[in-house]
């Protein structure tokens, strides 16, 4: 149990520095971008644009995520699931620019 904390902590630390680099100005992410990798990765089970209803009843529109937690405190909770997930959804990992773009999209919301 220790070692699964410890390996989820370190899994949260470096989606946070990813998170860190991709706000910077060298990658300023593009909504639209993220919003095809929104659909290609999350659409299955999550509305991702407004208005929507997500097709998986246990699964939060994005909108209604953006509207309780604003983004740039969204680093800790997309950290642990992008890394580690939860037994329903699949592990994603999304390089630099991926990233930004997802949450330049989220900020579109």
């Amino acid at each position: 149990m220790a070692a699964r904390k410890l390996t989820r902590r370190l899994g949260q630390a470096a989606v946070v520095l990813v998170l860190s680099a991709a706000a910077g100005p060298a990658l300023s992410g593009d909504a639209e971008r993220g919003r095809e990798l929104a659909r290609a990765l999350c659409g299955r089970c999550h509305a991702i644009a407004p208005g929507q209803t997500s097709p998986l009843p246990h699964a939060p529109p994005f909108a209604d995520i953006v509207r309780r937690y604003p983004v740039e405190s969204l680093a800790e909770a997309l950290a642990e699931g992008l890394v580690t997930g939860h037994p329903a959804m699949p592990e994603v990992r999304l390089e630099p620019r991926a990233l930004a773009d997802f949450l330049a999209y989220l900020e579109s919301l």
